[in-house]
């Protein structure tokens, strides 16, 4: 099973490293040929036999895997941008997700604690999908674990606190924006829940957020560096449940590519990869995955 096209270009890492952004403006100029174009959607019409791909992970020593919010579904954790979406569904909560609106404006800082108390995270199960990652962990397979999500799922699934890098952070920590003091997320929303509406860092009375990345803000260069690096020294390289629009995080795609890396893309949207992949999966995550990595062989 070759690639869809031979891989172009991509937006430079260098210019898009540090800070998260969109990348729709560089998907509609269209980075990739009108051939790799034409082929993904065969390759979409032609399922890949999921054997093939057991094969490729079968044979391989190191496969780095990346998830987006698409796997944490199952968990009754909504994605961002999908049909049902928290920001298809209420464009105003992308606002809450912007460091500007969230350091400028009291009211955004209270509808997110507010947010916070209410998130899904906290009464969340890992699902099949999480499961099926940690058991291709103990099969000796997982080099590492790169995420954007902050739920802290796959982790509680079993995965190694070492395999996991999360990009985007935790929202099971705490941080101030003015000292940089960190702390568990339930001791400040117990503080909201005794009447705080915008609690303030009791060290230093900076701002509290969760310790995760917003529009706008810096990501941290370590991990950022660590998430490029994995997908380098891959040799099976599988995404899965993002939409691979988020830089610099998506050119690790490229980079995996350029490393001799197979890529498998695994998403029930088109990706702007989809071009360039060896798979694409568009079956339900949480029943493929347990039968792609061996879950309770």
């Amino acid at each position: 099973m070759g690639r869809c096209a031979d891989y172009k270009s991509a937006p430079p890492l260098s210019a898009a490293r540090g800070h998260i952004a969109e990348s729709a403006q560089g998907e509609k100029a269209g980075h990739w040929p009108a051939a790799g174009r034409r082929c993904m959607m065969a390759c979409m019409n032609g399922h890949p036999e999921l054997q093939t791909i057991k094969s490729w992970i079968d044979a391989a020593r190191r496969v780095t895997v990346l998830t987006g919010a698409g796997i944490s579904t199952d968990s009754g954790i909504p994605d961002f941008r999908g049909p049902q979406g928290v920001w298809t569904l209420n464009p105003k909560a992308e606002k809450m997700s912007d460091i500007r609106h969230y350091v400028s404006d009291p009211e955004v800082r209270r509808l997110s604690w507010q947010s916070r108390l209410a998130h899904p995270a906290w009464t969340a199960a890992p699902n099949a999908g999480h499961h099926a990652l940690a058991e291709l962990e103990r099969r000796g397979k997982l080099h590492a674990l790169v995420t954007q999500n902050i739920d802290g799922l796959h982790q509680r699934a079993g995965v190694s606190a070492n395999k996991v890098i999360e990009v985007h952070g935790t929202l099971h920590r705490v941080i101030c924006l003015g000292c940089g003091w960190r702390g568990p997320m339930q001791d400040t929303l117990d503080r909201v829940r005794a009447g705080e509406e915008d609690p303030q860092c009791l060290a230093c009375s900076g701002l509290l957020k969760s310790d995760t990345i917003s529009f706008g803000q810096p990501l941290v260069p370590e991990v950022i560096d660590r998430a490029m690096r994995v997908a380098s020294e891959c040799e099976v390289f599988i995404a899965i449940g993002s939409t691979l629009q988020v830089y610099p995080v998506a050119g690790a795609v490229p980079l995996a590519l350029q490393a001799g890396a197979r890529v498998v893309i695994i998403n029930a949207q088109p990706t702007q990869f989809d071009g360039v992949a060896d798979a694409l999966v568009r079956l339900p995550i949480g029943e493929v995955l347990p039968d792609l990595f061996g879950a309770g062989r």
